[in-house]
């Protein structure tokens, strides 16, 4: 992205922005105390499923957050965790190369799912971690 990394991980840090950018996670907001990018924040995620289907609200965790390098999430609760998601930022040139990624817990009951659904999962998660940058690209190069 030709933006600087302290501009492109005030934008991925921002979970109350992730509604402009996710197909699939329309709203989100900082809770129990929360307001802020930092390790052990919370915050919940609103989500369609493929953009389709009825919606529900997923609670989500910081996992790890180092100001214009990385900022890393889990999804579900602290007894149920199901995948990370996360953002990979460094410089590059004028610019940044940013990386999203997600990486499944390694639960027998995610491994049954992901066998059975797995790489029609996969491609939907690749489908949409490539739009969401691609939308955040053109936030942060204007």
């Amino acid at each position: 992205m030709a933006a600087p990394p302290e501009k492109v991980w005030a934008l991925v840090s921002d979970v109350t922005r992730i509604g402009e950018f996710s197909p699939e996670t329309f709203e989100a907001r900082w809770t129990r105390g929360s307001t802020g990018p930092e390790e052990g924040a919370y915050f919940k995620g609103h989500v369609k499923r493929n953009g389709v289907g009825p919606t529900y609200w997923t609670p989500c965790r910081v996992t790890k957050c180092v100001p214009n390098e990385v900022f890393e999430f889990t999804v579900g609760t602290e007894e149920v965790p199901i995948n990370n998601w996360g953002y990979r930022i460094a410089p590059d040139g004028d610019g940044s190369l940013v990386t999203e990624y997600y990486r499944l817990e390694p639960k027998l009951y995610l491994r049954a799912y992901w066998l059975l659904l797995g790489k029609l999962r996969g491609r939907t998660n690749e489908k949409g971690m490539r739009t969401t940058l691609e939308r955040m690209k053109e936030v942060v190069e204007q």
